[in-house]
Formats: structure tokens, C-alpha cells, sequence
């Protein structure tokens, strides 16, 4: 018979999985010579091999008790775990008999003109790249030889499953793509992640971080197995339900095991699984379901009956482009605010970060980098390029350290794409490849094309610049004619989205007195506008100094800051930009806001060039601190209040314990100054004139927040409780 596509059946009904493998063959009377002598007991996908008879059996139990898939008995059956038992050139073979044992069960079955499906079981091995286990292409390669063999013995899908690792999912979806090219066929993609009692995967991910990294890859089928029952997953399930845009897969152990009489136990009974799982496709619109360690034939069978002929509840997921480190994701549309891009962490843009690199002083560069997401930054720029160096060993040093011990995404910067690669290498989290252009073309091996390639097969969003053959875009035009032009060949030539795309409209500096470029600030302005407005769903950002450079460091704090602010108004939706140096609006004397505004817009007139003016204005000024308003005559309280305003701890102690002195009481502080303070700071934000990171104290966001009030209450919560908390210990 013809064969339903297995994914067509998915988006029609409910699909039901079979149950355990490994605990279903524990339970069987097996010793050494089933498994073929005593060094190979215990590798149960010998068993395809020495006692077909066995594997065939379970396959018939399941299929027996009514389901639609089973997996294949390969679970470990490729080189990095068979070597292990010291038969790694055993893995092809393995592999093609487990699928064939499979296909040819399955087949019998379909007399009734049901389909059954084999699904080609890939684990997770005993290595984890993210731990340093082993390196990605070594993964990756062993997982192609398992992939080849599955295809080869019939598989009709990919179950990558119990995975406990983002780049270990990356290798394994790699090498799947890599064999079905290979073998000329096309076989669907089902992942499955496996999340721990303590609400993350192994290494330590939020379901949120998996998802926005996996979705970016391309899967088929998204899910979780194995570590727990279903209702220790139910946090987890109900977020795929509300964000993932493919079908949803979940099996569940029989519940947590415990140990009785010395032989491990699952308490889970086949009713409680029935129920669980007729909830989730009631419920959660969850359309794949079935079974994990310790779950039987009879568990199977009650799902089969408790779920066949229930309506699949009809979702509306909520898509939030994201990027992700390995543990959280960040959402690149963030709430009343822009997408923080950390700048330190370039050899091009800091002398600091470069020196550190050239002596290989790795525990400096991971500080940079620590103090750039206090500091509050979303996402870290790392550049390692430097004339005279290999930028892929010097990324390896850094991006090794930086994907597992720093908190936020990576934008992976270089005018290399084997550099970028490099660092890919690293992270199993969703990074930005910076970036992007035309400058060569668009042809096989040119930039844009091996950048683009780079983003499909490692799930990457791009920054892409307004650059092609003739050079940087200058007009609104010609930068618009570009961007069109490289979304164009992104979609439709490497299947990337619009939300994948993140523009940097450019900007020559406007401070340079060069007639030429006193309007590349317009040009760049209208161009995020009209990006956000012809583009739907791409993303825009800016390298932020390149503004004001040339300029007094005291000057180019200023000119970014209004900058930024005139550029968040017309939609731009992140900076690289060093996130201490911007300062909202409110720190700004109206006057050196007003001739900001009129040099970003060219407002010269006669007897007026705001250029000059600006120069006047700093012309004394070294450091931005000379600029602060003179505070001497002013009261304690007003200090204290002004602290809430700017978000200022440095001295907080010391002006406290001034104020007990005069005898104002502590409470008083709270209730009084503190709550003063945070009323300025809501009509400050309200108007625009304080953007979110200095409401949150530059706190970075992961998530958007739903409203301006909500966040008000956090801030006044948190400072609340500093204040009492001082308060008990002074008072």
C-alpha cells in the first residue's frame, strides 16, 4: 500500500507512539550470549543483530495494542556510545537492521489499511558537546553514519530524542540533513528534549531556550520524553502549547521510578497515563503522544483507546523571535525598550578586551563579559578579528567559555565566515551571525551566500548590512533597494524568515563637518522606518557609536543617547552599544538635546550650524560627570529622591545614614522620598524620556513583560524591599 506521509497523518489526528525499550528488555530473562558474550551485555541494540526474535516481539506488543509508531531498537547504536563496547564500525550495520526489523513488523500490520510508522531512534549518547565531552564535528559525523543506516532500513521519520543538550540536537539534526542528501531521500525531523525535575534540561536549559533555539532549525515535530511522568512536564507542555508554531510530541515515563525489592519501579498506572494524555490532546492541542521508560503494552493500550477519536484541540501559538544562550531566551522585540547589544567584547572596539585576547588571558575576557550583562546587556558582540591572528583558534578560546559560562546570546562577529563558524561550533543556544552584505555579491562562495548557508544549518538569526557590489548605501533609496534584495534571496534561496533578518541601515559619522554626510543621520532614520514598514517581522539594529566618531568621548555620549532615542522613535529595535555610556533623556539638559536633535536632522539656518554649537557646548567638557547639575544646596531628601530617579547606589549608604541623622525616619524614606521618586520615574517613562533599562535599574529583560504598570510595580517591589531590608538593620 501507499503510505500516508507521516506528517500529513500528524496535522489530521491524534498519532500514538509505543512505549519503553530499554525497561521493557530489563525485563526479560537475557544473559551474555543473547547479547552476544559478556563485554557486549548490556548494549541493547546488539539484540537487532544477535536476536532479532526479541526486538521483533516488543515492536509486536506495541503494534499490538493499537499504535500508530514505533521506534527503532537504535538508540545508542552509533559509533561515539558503540565504542564503548569496542565495535564502533558496527553502527552502519546496527542501524539498517534495527529499521528493518521495524519496517518489516510495521508493514505486517497494515493489512487494515491503517499506516504504521518506524521512527528512526536517535539518543543522546554519553557525550555532551556543551560539556566539553566531545567536539561537534565528531558528533556530528558519527550521527551521520547512524542517520544513513536508518534511511537505508526503512525509517519513515527522525526521532531525535532524551536530548539533554542543544548542540548535541544541533549535530544530530546536521547529520540527518547530511545523510538524507546523501541518500536522496527526505524523511521528517521529530525532536524531543528531555527536561529534569529540576525544570531544566541537564546542562541546565529553560524550555524557552530550547524551543527558540530548535524552532530556528527547522524541525517537524517538537517534544519532550523521558526524565519524568507527565505531571512533573506540565509547565513545560503548556509553554510549547502557547509558543510552537509545528506539532507537539510528548512521552512521558510512567512517572518517577523508585526502587522496590531492588529493581527500579515506575508508579504510574496505564489509567493515570490514559488520562494525562487525553488531557494534552483535549487540552494543550498536543497531537503526538506515548510512552517512555517503563511504560508497558497495557499503558499503550489505554492511550489508544482514551485518545482515538478526540478532537485535537485547535491552537494559536504565539510566535516571539528570539535568540538564545544556552540556558534562556531573549526576545528580540523587547517591551518599550531595544535589544541591548554589548560592544566591549571586540578586539575592534576595545583596546581592554583585545589585549586580553593577545595574551590569552581567557579569565579577563569572561570578566568583560560578566560586567557587560550587569551593566545590562541583552546579547554580547564578540569579535575576535585581528590582523596577524587565526580568528578561528582565537574563537574557539573564547566562544568554548563565553556559550557555557555567560548568561546571555552571542552575536558571532567577523569579517570571516569560518570564524563565525567557529564559534557556532560552541553554542548551543540561538546566536546572531554579524553579518550579512552584498559587497561581493550573491553568488555560490560569496559571503552573503556562505553567512546564510552558516544561519540555515545552525539555526542563527543574521545582521545584515546595507552594503552591495557599489559599496555602503548611502540614500534611503539605494539602502532600501539592497535590504529588499537580500531578504529576497534569504527567503526564498536558503528558507530563512523575515524574523530572521535583523537590518543595520548604517550610518556614516555626522559630526565630521564633511558636507557630504550631514544627512546620513536622516537617511538612516527613514530607512529603519520604512524597513520595519516593507519588511514585516525583519528586525533592525545599529552599531551606535559610529554616530558620533571623531567626537569628544564627554560629546559622543551625549549625540548616541539622542540618537538612540530619535531611532527607537521610527522603529529601530536593538544597538550595539556599551550599555553604561547611554543615558536616558531625562540626564540630558534640554539644551544639548535640542542642537543633538538639529545635527542628526540638519536644521542649519543662517548664523546657525548646530554642529558648532555642539563643539561650543563641550568644548570644556572631558568626561560626561562635568555636565551634572550642582547638588550642594540641596536637602537630604532631595538626594535620595533624585537616587531613585537616576538609579543611583554609588554613596546610597552614606546619604541613608545622613538622613537618620536628621532624624527622618526610615519609613518615612519609603513611604515619602522613595515612592516621590518612582512617580517621576513613571511619567518620565510614560513621555518617552526614560527608556526601559534604566526603569529596570538596566536589569536585562528575557522576556516582554505585559505593561508599563507591571513594571512599575516590580521596580517599587524590589526597591521596597532594599529599603526595609536596611531599615531592619539601622533601625
Amino acid at each position: 500500500m501507499s503510505r500516508q506521509p507521516y506528517l500529513e497523518a500528524v496535522n489530521e489526528r491524534v498519532i500514538v507512539f509505543d512505549g519503553a525499550f530499554g525497561t521493557f528488555v530489563q525485563d526479560l530473562d537475557l544473559g551474555p550470549a543473547d547479547f552476544g558474550g559478556e563485554s557486549l551485555e548490556g548494549c541493547n541494540e546488539m539484540l537487532c543483530l544477535t536476536r532479532p526474535d526479541v526486538i521483533e516481539s516488543m515492536h509486536r506488543a506495541f503494534l499490538d495494542a493499537g499504535v500508530d509508531a514505533i521506534e527503532t531498537a537504535s538508540f545508542g547504536s552509533f559509533s561515539t556510545v558503540l565504542a564503548e563496547y569496542n565495535i564502533p564500525e558496527q553502527a552502519y550495520e546496527l542501524n539498517v537492521a534495527a529499521a528493518s526489523i521495524a519496517r518489516r513488523v510495521a508493514d505486517s500490520y497494515e493489512s487494515d489499511g491503517r499506516p504504521r510508522y518506524v521512527a528512526g531512534s536517535i539518543g543522546p549518547g554519553t557525550k555532551l558537546p556543551s560539556l566539553g565531552h566531545i567536539d561537534f564535528i565528531t558528533l556530528r559525523d558519527s550521527y551521520e553514519e547512524q542517520a544513513r543506516g536508518l534511511i537505508d532500513g526503512g525509517a519513515d521519520l527522525f526521532l531525535i530524542e532524551t536530548c539533554m543538550d542543544l548542540l548535541q540536537i544541533k549535530a544530530a539534526m546536521q547529520a540527518c540533513r547530511r545523510a538524507m542528501s546523501a541518500c536522496g531521500r527526505t524523511l521528517p525531523i521529530q525532536v524531543q528534549v528531555t527536561m529534569e525535575t529540576t525544570g531544566r534540561m541537564l546542562v541546565g536549559t529553560e524550555i524557552g531556550a530550547a524551543y527558540a533555539s530548535l524552532q530556528a532549525m527547522k524541525p517537524d515535530v517538537i517534544g519532550i520524553n523521558c526524565a519524568t511522568g507527565p505531571s512533573e512536564m506540565q509547565e513545560h507542555l503548556r509553554y510549547l502549547s502557547q509558543h510552537s508554531q509545528i506539532p507537539i510530541s510528548v512521552l512521558p515515563n510512567a512517572g518517577l521510578p523508585s526502587v522496590v525489592d531492588g529493581k527500579t519501579h515506575y508508579d504510574l498506572t496505564p489509567e493515570q497515563l490514559a488520562e494525562f494524555h487525553r488531557r494534552h490532546v483535549a487540552d494543550l492541542g498536543i497531537g503526538i503522544v506515548g510512552g517512555c521508560c517503563g511504560t508497558t503494552p497495557e499503558h499503550l493500550r489505554q492511550v489508544v483507546e482514551a485518545v482515538r477519536g478526540i478532537a485535537l484541540k485547535q491552537r494559536t501559538p504565539e510566535f516571539e523571535p528570539s535568540v538564545s544562550s544556552l540556558y534562556s531566551p531573549v526576545t528580540l522585540a523587547q517591551d518599550n525598550s531595544f535589544l541591548i547589544i554589548g560592544e566591549r567584547t571586540n578586539a575592534n572596539g576595545s583596546k581592554a578586551f583585545r589585549d586580553a585576547m593577545l595574551r590569552e588571558d581567557w579569565d579577563t575576557c569572561l570578566k568583560m563579559a560578566t560586567e557587560q550583562i550587569r551593566e545590562g546587556s541583552h546579547v554580547l558582540d564578540v569579535c575576535v578579528d585581528y590582523v596577524g591572528h587565526d580568528g578561528t583558534v582565537d574563537m574557539n578560546h573564547i566562544a568554548s567559555r563565553f556559550a557555557s559560562q555567560a548568561s546571555v546570546p552571542l552575536v558571532l562577529d567577523s569579517t570571516e565566515p569560518e570564524v563565525m563558524e567557529a564559534g557556532l561550533l560552541h553554542t548551543g543556544g540561538r546566536s546572531i551571525l554579524n553579518s550579512a552584505n552584498l559587497e561581493d555579491g550573491e553568488a555560490p562562495g560569496s559571503r552573503l551566500d556562505r553567512v546564510f548557508t552558516l544561519a540555515r544549518d545552525y539555526g542563527a538569526a543574521v545582521i545584515c548590512l546595507l552594503i552591495d557590489e557599489r559599496g555602503q548605501a548611502r540614500d534611503v533609496e539605494w539602502k532600501m533597494e539592497v535590504a529588499h534584495r537580500i531578504a529576497k534571496i534569504a527567503t526564498e534561496r536558503y528558507g530563512l524568515s523575515h524574523s530572521d533578518l535583523i537590518f543595520d541601515a548604517l550610518t556614516f559619522p555626522i559630526g565630521t563637518g564633511d558636507e557630504d554626510l550631514r544627512k546620513d543621520g536622516i537617511a538612516t532614520l527613514e530607512a529603519i522606518k520604512r524597513i520595519k514598514s516593507e519588511i514585516p517581522g525583519a528586525f533592525t539594529t545599529l552599531g551606535l557609536s559610529n554616530v558620533s566618531f571623531g567626537l569628544s568621548p564627554a560629546t559622543r555620549q551625549v549625540l548616541n543617547s539622542v540618537f538612540l532615542h530619535e531611532a527607537r522613535e521610527v522603529g529601530l529595535d536593538s544597538a550595539i552599544v556599551h550599555a553604561s555610556k547611554i543615558l536616558p533623556l531625562s540626564r540630558i539638559p534640554d539644551e544639548q538635546i535640542e542642537v543633538c536633535t538639529d545635527l542628526i536632522f540638519d536644521r542649519r539656518s543662517q548664523g546657525y550650524d548646530p554642529l558648532t554649537k555642539l563643539l561650543e557646548i563641550f568644548a570644556d567638557v572631558s568626561t560626561i560627570d562635568a555636565v551634572k547639575e550642582d547638588r550642594t544646596d540641596w536637602t537630604i531628601e532631595q538626594i535620595l529622591r533624585q537616587r531613585i530617579i537616576d538609579g543611583d547606589r554609588e554613596g546610597l549608604i552614606d546619604d541613608l545614614n545622613a538622613a537618620r541623622s536628621q532624624g527622618i525616619a526610615p519609613l518615612d524614606i519609603i513611604n515619602e522620598v522613595l515612592l516621590d521618586g518612582m512617580r517621576e520615574v513613571g511619567e518620565l517613562f510614560g513621555s518617552g524620556r526614560m527608556q526601559l533599562p534604566f526603569v529596570l535599574g538596566r536589569r536585562a529583560r528575557h522576556r516582554q513583560e505585559p505593561g508599563r504598570h507591571y513594571l512599575h510595580q516590580q521596580w517599587l517591589r524590589s526597591a521596597q524591599h532594599w529599603y526595609q531590608d536596611w531599615y531592619q538593620r539601622n533601625d
